[in-house]
C-alpha cells in the first residue's frame, strides 16, 4: 500500500533549508540564509514568559488565544492601522504567522481555487496554497521599478477561479515596500472581482530611510475583504515563542479558530503572556534592532557596489538583500553552490522564491557585523576570481 498522498508528494522542501542543511557539511561557514533576528527577546518579555510558568499559566487557553492578548492586539491595530477589530470575533492568535496563513488559506480554498502571488515571494506561500488544494498563480513584480506591483499583470492573471491575492510589504525577499497608490489600484481590482486580499505584514516595523508602511486594510471597502496576518517573531525577536495572529472578517476568523482547535488547539500559554508583555512594553528594543539592521544594510550597499558582476537596489525594509548575479553567467543555484564550496559562504538562490527570482541571491543581514564583514570579503574575492577568469 502507498501511504503518502499525492498532495504531500507535490510539496517541495524549501531551498532555504536546502542551503542551510548543505552548509552543515562544512566545518566553518558564514551563514546568510535564515531570516531570523540575531537578537533575543527583550528582558521584560522573557521574564513575562517565566513568570507565567511560575504562576501555573501553562494550561490550555481558548483556541483563539487568551482574551487579554486579543484585546491588546485589538488596541495595537487601532494604534497602528486606525482600525478597530473586535477581540472576540475578529482576531485569532496562532502558532506564528505561518499558521495564520495556512489556516486562512484552508478556510477559503476549495479544490482548484486560484490564489495570485507576487513573485519573488516567500516560498511558503506557494507550498501552503498547494497543501490546501489550491492553485498558486504567480505574477512577476516589476523589478525595474524596485519590485513594485504590476497591477496590469495581476488583472490579466485573474480568472473565474481566482479567490485571493497575497501581498507582503515590506517584502521577503526583495525588501520592497508597497506604496499607497499601488495598494489603491490593487484594492480597486479586489473589489471589482470580489477577491480577498491576504496582507502579510510581519516586517512592517523594519523600515529604512523615508519608507513608510501602509496597510491595504485601511482603504475604503477593504477592511471586510482583507485578512491581516502578523507575527511577534520579527518585531519583537520572538521567533521561538511561535506567536502570530490574524485579524479580519468574523466569518473567516471564526472558521480559522475552528480549524486551529483541530490542529494545534492553541498557542502555548506562556508564549501568549510574553506576547502580551511585548505589546504592553516600550519600543526601545525594536528601535535598537532597526538601527542595527540599517547599519548593516548600509554596509552591504557600500561593499556590494564595489564588487564586480553584481548589483543591488538597497532594501527599503526587512533584513534581506536581494542581489542580482545575472552578470556572473551562473544560475542562482550554481552561484550559491559555488560560493559555498569555494568560500564557505551560504546564501539562498533566488529561485527559492519562485521562478521570477532566478538571477538573484538573497542575503540575510540579520547577523552580526563581524559575520557580514567576513562574508563580504569572501564574496568579493569570489567575484573577482570569476571576473578575472572571464567565465561570465
Amino acid at each position: 500500500m502507498e501511504f503518502i498522498s499525492d498532495n504531500t508528494r507535490s510539496i517541495q522542501y524549501s531551498k532555504i533549508r536546502k542551503m542551510f542543511n548543505k552548509a552543515l557539511e562544512y566545518e566553518h561557514t558564514i551563514n546568510f540564509t535564515i531570516g531570523e533576528p540575531d537578537f533575543v527577546a527583550s528582558e521584560n518579555v522573557a521574564k513575562a514568559a517565566c513568570q507565567a510558568v511560575a504562576e501555573g499559566k501553562s494550561k490550555y487557553s481558548e483556541n483563539a488565544g487568551i482574551l487579554p492578548l486579543r484585546e491588546a492586539i485589538s488596541g495595537y491595530l487601532q494604534r497602528e492601522l486606525g482600525q478597530k477589530y473586535d477581540p472576540v470575533t475578529e482576531i485569532t492568535v496562532t502558532p506564528g504567522a505561518m499558521a495564520a496563513l495556512y489556516q486562512g488559506l484552508k478556510v477559503i480554498l476549495n479544490p482548484e481555487d486560484e490564489v495570485i502571488v507576487i513573485e519573488p515571494c516567500w516560498t511558503n506561500y506557494l507550498q501552503q496554497i498547494l497543501m490546501c488544494g489550491g492553485v498558486p498563480v504567480s505574477v512577476s513584480a516589476d523589478a525595474e521599478k524596485g519590485f513594485s506591483l504590476d497591477v496590469s499583470a495581476i488583472r490579466k492573471a485573474i480568472t473565474k477561479k481566482t479567490k485571493a491575492i497575497i501581498i507582503n510589504s515590506p517584502c521577503n525577499p526583495t525588501g520592497a515596500v508597497l506604496e499607497k497608490e499601488e495598494l489603491k489600484q490593487l484594492a480597486a481590482l479586489a473589489q471589482e472581482f470580489d477577491l480577498l486580499v491576504i496582507s502579510d505584514e510581519v516586517y512592517k516595523h523594519i523600515l529604512f530611510d523615508d519608507a513608510s508602511f501602509f496597510s491595504i486594510a485601511t482603504l475604503p471597502g477593504m477592511r471586510e475583504r482583507t485578512l491581516v496576518v502578523d507575527s511577534f517573531s520579527k518585531t519583537f525577536a520572538m521567533t521561538g515563542f511561535r506567536v502570530g495572529y490574524a485579524a479580519g472578517p468574523s466569518e473567516i476568523i471564526g472558521n480559522m479558530t475552528k480549524l486551529q482547535e483541530n490542529i494545534s488547539a492553541c498557542v502555548a500559554m506562556p508564549s501568549q503572556y510574553a506576547a502580551l508583555e511585548a505589546l504592553s512594553g516600550g519600543t526601545e528594543h525594536l528601535q535598537y534592532m532597526v538601527k542595527c539592521y540599517k547599519e548593516r544594510r548600509d554596509y552591504l550597499a557600500e561593499r556590494l557596489s564595489a564588487m564586480p558582476l553584481v548589483s543591488w537596489l538597497p532594501s527599503k525594509g526587512t533584513f534581506y538583500a536581494f542581489v542580482s548575479v545575472r552578470d556572473t553567467g551562473f544560475s542562482s543555484e550554481e552561484f550559491a553552490m559555488k560560493l559555498l564550496e569555494e568560500k564557505q559562504v551560504v546564501v539562498v538562490p533566488g529561485d527559492a522564491f519562485g521562478e521570477y527570482g532566478e538571477g538573484y541571491i538573497r542575503i540575510s543581514f540579520a547577523t552580526s557585523m563581524e559575520q557580514l564583514e567576513k562574508g563580504m570579503d569572501a564574496m568579493e574575492s569570489f567575484l573577482k576570481q570569476i571576473a578575472g577568469a572571464g567565465v561570465h
